[in-house]
C-alpha cells in the first residue's frame, strides 16, 4: 500500500541485544559470541576476555535527563531498540513515518574471521529487523573496509537483502579514502545507487571523565569537516559524480561556514597546490554532500547556504539527544517562518529522493 509520508528521520539507531549474536555468528563460531552478565551493580558484557559494563547511552528514550546515566542494564531503555513491531508504536507516537538506522554494529575484534563474521551477522539482524515493515525501516550496513574486496562484495549482498545504504569511518583504515585501492568502492557504490554514510565519530568521545565527554561532543560534530573536505578536494567526488556522502548526526550548522571557506581557500591556494578540481569546492558540496540534523537552529537559518537539498531531519531514537517522543514541537520551534515546500524537503522529501522511499 502506498504511504503518504511525512515526516522521516534519516538517522535513528536499535540496539540489537548481546544475545543475538548466537544466532546471527556462523556454527564454528558462536562460543566466541559475547554474553551478557547480569549483577546487582549492573550488566556487564563479557567478550574476548574483558568484562565491561553495558552503556546505556543509546537507551535513554523517554528518561528524564535528571535520570540519565552511563551504564546500567541493557533492558531498561525502550523496547523499540531492538524490537520491530515495538518501534512502529513508538514512531506513531512520534508521529514519524519512517527511519533510517545505524546502531550497534559488528563485534570489535582483532580476529579476521570473526571480525568479517560479525560484520555479515549484523547486517542480516539489520535486515530482519527491518522486514517487519519494510516500508518504515531502513538500514543502513557496516562494510569490512580493511578489504575493499570484501567491502564491495557485502555492499553487494546487502543491498539485495533491502537495505540502504553503506556505512564508512570517518577516516580510511588503511591510507586515504583517494587511494587508488578505494575508487573500486566509489564506483560500485554509485552502480549500486547508494551512498557511503559517515557516522559522526570523526572525533572519539571518551567516556572516562564527564568533562572529556562534554569536550568530546561538540568536536565530534566539528570533526566532521575533515571527511567532507577530503572528498571534495581530493576529487573523488568530481572523479564519481553520482556517489552521494551524508555526513551523519554531525549537525549542519558548521557547513555554513565551511562551504564557503572551502570556495575561499581553493581560489586563494589552488594554482601553487595544483588542484584539479574543475568546479568551485561549493559546487561538488551541493551536488553529492547531504548531513543530518537534530538541534540545529543555525543550520536551519543558513540553509540556503548549505542548501535546502542537502539538509536532512533527524530523532536519535532510542539514543540520549533524541527528539522522541516530542518531534512535531522542536520542528514547529526550528522551522518557524520556513516557507512549507523548503521545511518539507528538509523534514521528508530529502530522505525520500536519497532512498527511494515512496
Amino acid at each position: 500500500m502506498e504511504r503518504n509520508y511525512r515526516l522521516i528521520s534519516a538517522d535513528s539507531h536499535v540496539n540489537p541485544p548481546t544475545e543475538m549474536w548466537k544466532d546471527y555468528l556462523p556454527s564454528s563460531l558462536k562460543d566466541r559470541a559475547p554474553r551478557l552478565e547480569s549483577t546487582p551493580e549492573g550488566d556487564f558484557r563479557v567478550f574476548e576476555g574483558s568484562r565491561s559494563p553495558v552503556n546505556v547511552l543509546s537507551r535513554l528514550a523517554g528518561i528524564k535527563t535528571q535520570e540519565y546515566a552511563l551504564t546500567g542494564r541493557e533492558k531498561d531503555g525502550l523496547p523499540g531498540g531492538w524490537d520491530a513491531e515495538a518501534r512502529i508504536k513508538d514512531q506513531d507516537l512520534d508521529h514519524v513515518d519512517a527511519e533510517v538506522l545505524y546502531g550497534g554494529g559488528p563485534l570489535q575484534t582483532d580476529d579476521p574471521e570473526l571480525k568479517l563474521a560479525s560484520h555479515i551477522g549484523y547486517n542480516d539482524w539489520l535486515s530482519d529487523f527491518c522486514s517487519v515493515a519494510p516500508e518504515r525501516l531502513y538500514g543502513i550496513a557496516y562494510l569490512p573496509m580493511w578489504d575493499v574486496d570484501k567491502a564491495i562484495a557485502e555492499a553487494e549482498r546487502t543491498m539485495k537483502r533491502g537495505l540502504k545504504g553503506v556505512l564508512i569511518p570517518a577516516f580510511a583504515p588503511v591510507g586515504r579514502y583517494d587511494d587508488p585501492q578505494y575508487t573500486r568502492l566509489w564506483s560500485a557504490c554509485e552502480d549500486l545507487g547508494v551512498a557511503a554514510h559517515i557516522h559522526v565519530g570523526a572525533r572519539h568521545v571518551r567516556f572516562d571523565t564527564s568533562a572529556n565527554f562534554l569536550v568530546d561532543m561538540v568536536m565530534s560534530k566539528q570533526m566532521m569537516a575533515e571527511p567532507v573536505s577530503l572528498f571534495i578536494f581530493s576529487g573523488i567526488l568530481e572523479r564519481h559524480p553520482k556517489l552521494k556522502v551524508v555526513e551523519v548526526e554531525g549537525g549542519v550548522g558548521w557547513c555554513a561556514f565551511v562551504v564557503q571557506y572551502m570556495d575561499h581557500i581553493w581560489q586563494k591556494h589552488r594554482h601553487w597546490t595544483k588542484s584539479l578540481l574543475k568546479e568551485k569546492p561549493s559546487y561538488y558540496f551541493h551536488r553529492q554532500i547531504l548531513g543530518t540534523f537534530l538541534d540545529d537552529k543555525v543550520g536551519i537559518a543558513e540553509r540556503h547556504v548549505i542548501g535546502v537539498d542537502n539538509i536532512m531531519w533527524s530523532s536519535d531514537y532510542p539514543h540520549a539527544e533524541t527528539t522522541w517522543p516530542n518531534s512535531v514541537q522542536m520542528i514547529e520551534d526550528h522551522f518557524a517562518g520556513v516557507p512549507e515546500d523548503e521545511k518539507f524537503k528538509i523534514i521528508c522529501g530529502n530522505a525520500q529522493r536519497l532512498y527511494d522511499i515512496n
